[in-house]
């Protein structure tokens, strides 16, 4: 069994003001993604510009923020927004889904693509490479605050979190950092060193993300007020992921068989 590294949630507080990691590991995500995706720019015919990447980045993050929060009140907490539709806002309290971000993402790529004339999945397949290094951070940050963590286990490296009952639990916010984080991006950058048809590296990114986070909730404990779905074993993180792994083999799919699509 591992020592918890009981590290403080919080980084710095400024009287009432509290940065605590979790929050730093989303600066930590948009800034590295900002320089990944302007090195990109900087390419030969790349059709991109550092200025189009600022703004880009911009566009993401509101949809990051504001679907993450959405998406996690809906999709894990919708009861309580029946019941009080404030909590909504009620961002202190925690709580942001992936799958939530991923859709406002692609909503504010959207009108963002219509305001500069391009097409969304090009924009989505030439920023999906360099999502996983945020992905991965925010995992570290969960796992600093002793969040999210796994079910039981007797494997060597089960720890116990402060917050997680006496028994040793799977670090599954690492086995994430690890799949979301580090494999992901090893396998986005290189697929997408090569020119591949518009859909291939956004399918790609779906694909890859539905399964990694398919697979780790097998160990990762599921949301105590929500439990299983179905069958005693799906989680809404699985439910949520499979639809993710089947468009983006579509998508896949789609893009090598009609390249030119539009």
């Amino acid at each position: 069994m591992l020592k918890f590294p009981e590290i403080d949630p919080v980084v710095v507080s400024l009287g009432p003001l509290s940065i605590r990691w979790y929050g730093l590991m989303y600066l930590v995500g948009f800034v590295s993604g900002y320089f990944l995706l302007a090195k990109r720019a900087a390419k030969p015919n790349s059709g991109w510009n550092k200025e189009q990447v600022s703004e880009m980045v911009f566009y993401g993050a509101m949809g990051v923020i504001l679907g993450g929060r959405v998406g996690y009140v809906l999709f894990y907490n919708f009861a309580a927004f029946l019941e009080n539709p404030i909590v909504l806002i009620q961002v202190w309290n925690g709580g942001m889904s992936f799958h939530g971000g991923l859709i406002g993402v692609m909503l504010a790529l959207g009108l963002y693509g219509r305001k500069v004339g391009k097409n969304v999945f090009d924009i989505l397949d030439f920023a999906a490479p360099a999502v996983p290094i945020g992905l991965g951070a925010g995992r570290i940050g969960n796992f600093i605050g002793g969040e999210l963590w796994g079910r039981t286990t007797d494997l060597p490296w089960g720890m116990i979190f402060p917050s997680g009952g006496p028994e040793p639990r799977h670090p599954s916010q690492l086995y994430q950092a690890a799949l979301e984080g580090v494999a992901m991006f090893v396998i986005l950058w290189l697929f997408s060193q090569t020119t591949r048809p518009r859909y291939a590296v956004t399918g790609m990114f779906g694909f890859l993300y539905g399964s990694f986070r398919f697979l780790v909730e097998f160990v990762r404990q599921p949301d105590a007020h929500l439990n299983f779905i179905a069958f005693d074993w799906l989680t809404m993180g699985q439910l949520l992921s499979l639809p993710m792994i089947i468009i983006g083999l579509g998508l896949i799919v789609f893009a090598y068989r009609k390249p030119a699509a539009v």
